[in-house]
């Protein structure tokens, strides 16, 4: 069984990036003013978040179909008979099925792991299992540790844009306006328990209390510092160093880097919106 590795820019990487890595990456489209984008390839992070401060409206799809396909045709013809990918969630996006589809019709073995999220889990994951794979570990042993990591992870989101959320069609108009007069912060959780689906964790009256929420939500889940935490931002640095600092506050020692959120994801959060991921990370 020779295996190929593929994933897609929701780990907030480019196709050349994996390329160093010997692992197949399929770019997520962007739409903006009828205008199809490959995330990450023709359209740049800092022009997504330009775009945004235009208030542009965006939508997101999964990878072309026919880019798959050339994908998968190309990973045939270099030999290898199985892919092993590790794609944006399911909840999100419609990326696993498609890539399972086309490498059933070119009679591609395919083993196929739901991570439940994006971003930084998702990276951690596909690496780990080409890992574990050069190593020889025996696929059960493989499923079981990626498991692992998915049932650890928790991504929770806190978003300020809600005009954004509105004009996007996430939010009603009045829901909207009424959630500005009272300052209501919607906090959000995705993870395995949410089938990879984004759902309310707390609506709260102001930025600190989201904060406090979603630390008191992490710890009581036995959340430490031996877990790994990414804080990921749209184009608000300065809160995200503010809130790095208040997490460790609560849990001392903990290793925190701060990231952009990907542009597949904070194109529907808007700007302003801080996300946190925290996952064990076996390996």
């Amino acid at each position: 069984m020779k295996i190929a590795f593929v994933t897609d820019t929701g780990t907030g990487r480019t196709p050349e990036e994996w390329k160093q890595e010997d692992i197949y990456c399929l770019p997520l489209q962007l739409e903006c003013d009828g205008i199809s984008y490959d995330e990450y390839v023709t359209i740049s992070y800092a022009e997504v978040i330009q775009k945004l401060h235009e208030k542009k409206i965006f939508k997101t799809s999964l990878p072309r179909l026919g880019h798959i396909q050339d994908c998968f045709e190309q990973i045939k013809e270099d030999g290898y008979d199985t892919i092993f990918a590790i794609p944006i969630c399911k909840g999100l996006s419609g990326c696993f099925d498609a890539m399972e589809m086309i490498a059933n019709q070119l009679e591609l073995k395919f083993i196929g792991v739901d991570c439940y999220v994006t971003a930084v889990l998702q990276t951690r994951m596909i690496q780990v299992a080409k890992e574990m794979v050069e190593n020889n570990c025996d696929m059960n042993q493989i499923m079981d540790t990626l498991n692992q990591m998915a049932n650890s992870a928790d991504t929770i989101l806190m978003f300020k844009d809600l005009q954004h959320m509105k004009r996007g069609g996430r939010l009603t108009p009045a829901a909207a306006t009424l959630a500005g007069l009272l300052k209501i912060v919607p906090v959000c959780l995705i993870n395995k328990e949410t089938n990879g689906k984004v759902d309310t964790l707390a609506k709260v009256r102001t930025w600190k209390k989201a904060q406090d929420a979603v630390i008191d939500h992490i710890i009581q889940k036995g959340v430490d510092a031996s877990y790994t935490f990414i804080i990921a931002h749209v184009d608000c640095i300065e809160q995200a160093k503010e809130y790095k600092e208040k997490i460790l506050t609560r849990i001392e020692n903990a290793q925190i880097q701060i990231i952009d959120l990907v542009s597949a994801v904070g194109i529907h959060t808007g700007l302003g919106c801080l996300a946190l991921q925290v996952f064990k990370d076996v390996r």
